[in-house]
């Protein structure tokens, strides 16, 4: 029987979860390091779409999108990706069909078709294109705000500024005592090895840092981009742009990394961005994030040991996919069935871990 659940993160993941299980009368009590939603789920550009090739990865989007439209926090918006070279628009067009099979609301488009859709962007070097129409954006400042508020509304004590480690009895050590609990949920993101640390987890998580800018001025219709050629992403603010790569594995301690975005990339991003929109912008504000990613670019989530479950490893996608994940690991908690292929245990814990990047493979 479990009545009392401790999670460990206060991002949107732990939030999500923390929430699903106050909702059916569970005591719940939530840790977070920092400020909630200070990781990676604060960082975020919070870009949302349920097109993926993959089956089971487009239900959890699809769930995640609908949550936000209804809780009135999506910006809809088309998701357009493309590529300039054959190798990437070979990719995108079997992408694009197994999106279609499993119903997802996806089309190829040509270049002529994206200049007249959206005539912000320069067109002429793009092979092959495809747009997702279930798609759009969200503010993670403002969802964050939401969950919190949500959470306490729903009976979560929420204690910031608290580390907590998983002890090896099944506890939550905090401030030098120990907490009990009948299940210990870790959404920590970056963190999850530290809160874990007191355990021989094993975990195969890499960690990665990434970069964004804002900036404007930008006029005429934009869709959400990604160009899959470049590894480079893009979406629409009020009167500029969110656009974000310059990602390089890190091997610090998550603590530490530098948290402003590298003049280099700065640069090269505006670069790349007045190429793409025919225009002269202006950097108006940067940052850098840290993200976890699994040798497989699979999510570690359920149970790692008896009464300890873990999400994490959500390769920058973890913001747009909590609505779903937060639910059902909550439900896996209370004795429900796990997520196929998603188990924490799957690997040695000595796997390499690459950037999740890519539509080739």
């Amino acid at each position: 029987m479990v009545d009392r659940v401790a999670v460990v993160g206060g991002g949107a993941i732990g939030l999500q979860a923390a929430i699903a299980l106050a909702d059916r009368d569970i005591d719940v009590i939530l840790f977070e390091a920092g400020e909630l939603g200070s990781g990676a789920s604060g960082r975020a550009a919070g870009i949302c779409y349920d097109a993926y090739a993959d089956r089971r990865d487009a239900d959890i989007a699809a769930e995640s999108v609908e949550y936000f439209r209804t809780d009135d926090l999506l910006t809809d918006c088309p998701y357009l990706w493309f590529a300039h070279d054959d190798e990437t628009a070979t990719a995108i067009e079997s992408q694009a069909a197994r999106m279609a099979d499993h119903g997802r609301d996806v089309e190829i488009i040509n270049n002529h078709v994206v200049a007249d859709r959206f005539p912000a962007l320069v067109t002429e070097d793009i092979e092959t294109a495809a747009v997702a129409h279930n798609a759009g954006y969200v503010d993670p400042e403002a969802y964050v705000t939401h969950l919190g508020e949500r959470a306490r509304a729903a009976g979560v004590s929420i204690q910031t500024n608290t580390p907590a480690t998983v002890t090896v009895d099944g506890g939550v050590r905090v401030d030098g005592s120990v907490r009990e609990a009948d299940a210990i949920l870790v959404a920590a993101g970056a963190g999850t090895s530290a809160a874990l640390s007191e355990l021989d987890s094993g975990l195969a998580l890499g960690l990665y840092r990434t970069q964004a800018l804002e900036a404007s001025p930008v006029e005429g219709a934009l869709p959400i981009y990604y160009d899959a050629s470049t590894e480079r992403y893009a979406r629409p603010t009020p009167g500029g742009i969110l656009a974000g790569d310059g990602s390089e594995m890190y091997h610090g301690e998550p603590t530490e990394y530098d948290r402003g975005a590298d003049e280099r990339f700065v640069s090269e991003r505006l670069r790349g961005l007045d190429h793409r929109l025919r225009t002269d912008l202006t950097a108006d504000r940067s940052w850098a994030g840290l993200c976890t990613a699994t040798p497989d670019r699979d999510p570690l989530a359920g149970e790692l040991e008896p009464g300890v479950f873990v999400v994490t490893g959500l390769c920058g996608h973890g913001l747009m996919r909590s609505p779903a994940l937060g639910r059902a690991i909550a439900d896996q908690i209370l004795g429900g069935e796990s997520i196929p292929g998603f188990d924490p245990n799957r690997f040695d814990g000595d796997e390499p871990v690459s950037l999740p990047f890519g539509v080739t493979d």
